[in-house]
């Protein structure tokens, strides 16, 4: 049970080391900032709208265009991580077929380029 036990030692040794960290730096940047609250800090980010208030509110829709946007682009960018993992086993037929995936991903962000879906006014 002991050999067992020393195994695992490793994991707790760097869980141990990774939380100390973790509360060793919310301490000193609690310690060193200023913990002064102002109507700026205070104000809505990145959303568009207040965060209290109605929720059947009116917003922009260009908010989630680019969320969407985002997402879909950066799923897509994920495919090529495995495929660089494997792609001496693929071959050159892996390797085509990544281009041509490449291709129409390049071909659809050209689009939403000349679209102005990028675009924010």
């Amino acid at each position: 049970m002991e050999a067992w036990l020393l195994e695992y030692l490793p994991i707790l040794m760097f869980l141990a080391i990774a939380m100390a960290i973790a509360v060793i730096a919310v301490g000193a940047s609690w310690l060193v900032g200023r913990q002064k609250p102002d109507s700026e800090k205070a104000s809505a980010y990145e959303c568009g709208f207040d965060a209290f208030g109605d929720a059947r509110g009116k917003f922009e829709v260009r908010f989630y265009l680019v969320a969407i946007l985002f997402i879909i682009f950066d799923l897509e960018v994920a495919f090529l991580f495995p495929w660089a993992v494997a792609l001496g086993k693929l071959g050159l037929f892996g390797f085509w077929s990544m281009m041509l995936f490449l291709g129409v991903l390049t071909i659809g962000f050209i689009y939403e380029w000349r679209k102005g879906a990028l675009e924010w006014e």
